[in-house]
């Protein structure tokens, strides 16, 4: 099986390549510069920029290079499962299956599979790799198929972020839903929905953020100690750390695993974002 995913995965450019596993970048803009994101741009250039006032524009992975590879794997004679964005965040998955459907015309027999993670950041990124696990296992591919979509149904996004206002700009959460506290340092919790970001709740500080982080694991969360839990940060270690601490001491998870927000995702969300993902159901 010949697996896809998008660099809104959040997963290091090493993991691709190591696991071959076809990248297919979005782009972000800075000024009249694109870049490709994980292959030409990493995130801290994204936030480097948005600290100096620059808001840098992003948009969706290249239909040209869609176009070459579902070709490719037809030519083949390949299965392939391409994992992607949330399609209530991106025009990618979109634009995939208007890719793959085009590949039909000239190709009936191409085998692929897309299904709409419905997530984004390292949530997604924890799908993907589920099912590079399950390949590497010798599972089929309709086991695959059917496993990531299982996972995808179940996981639970938790997210912080600075300023909302600034998610509003860029069109990811309604400007109704935004709301700003950056001077009473309050801070924002969101959850994801059917794939759209969607506010919770706000709390003061970042203690009550990771209290109450904690508390939500628990209200939805399923065998959190056999489960892989993952953190995003947006250039705050520090955060992640924290929330880190004290995950392991209300549940010893088996692993948690902390990545940097990436720039796609980061130049919507901006520095401080923290994000949590955990599945509700396991099996």
């Amino acid at each position: 099986m010949r697996l896809f995913a998008d660099s809104a995965s959040d997963l290091p450019k090493a993991f691709f390549e190591q696991e071959q596993v076809v990248l297919f970048p979005l782009r972000v803009h800075i000024g009249d510069a694109e870049y490709e994101d994980i292959r030409t741009i990493d995130s801290m250039k994204v936030y480097d920029a948005i600290r100096s006032g620059v808001h840098p524009k992003t948009s969706q992975a290249s239909p040209e290079e869609m176009l070459k590879a579902f070709e490719q794997l037809a030519k083949d004679k390949e299965v392939g499962f391409y994992i992607a964005f949330s399609s209530e965040l991106s025009g990618t998955y979109a634009t995939a299956v208007m890719v793959a459907d085009q590949v039909r015309e000239e190709y009936p027999d191409l085998n692929l599979t897309i299904v709409d993670s419905k997530a984004a950041s390292l949530g997604y990124g924890l799908l993907v790799k589920e099912a590079v696990k399950l390949r590497n296992a010798g599972e089929n591919h309709d086991a695959i198929i059917q496993k990531v979509r299982f996972k995808a149904d179940h996981l639970e996004s938790l997210f912080t972020v600075e300023d909302l206002d600034y998610m509003a700009k860029g069109g990811r959460i309604s400007k109704g839903s935004a709301f700003v506290g950056g001077l009473l340092n309050i801070k924002p919790l969101l959850h994801v929905e059917d794939g759209k970001l969607v506010p919770i709740e706000k709390l003061r500080g970042r203690k009550k953020v990771i209290k109450r982080m904690i508390e939500l694991m628990k209200e939805r969360g399923s065998n959190l100690d056999q489960q892989v839990i993952a953190i995003s940060h947006a250039d705050d270690l520090e955060f992640a750390n924290a929330l880190k601490g004290e995950i392991e001491a209300a549940y010893n998870p088996k692993e948690i695993e902390i990545h940097m927000v990436g720039s796609v995702i980061g130049a919507h969300t901006g520095p401080g974002t923290l994000a949590l993902f955990f599945y509700n159901k396991t099996d």
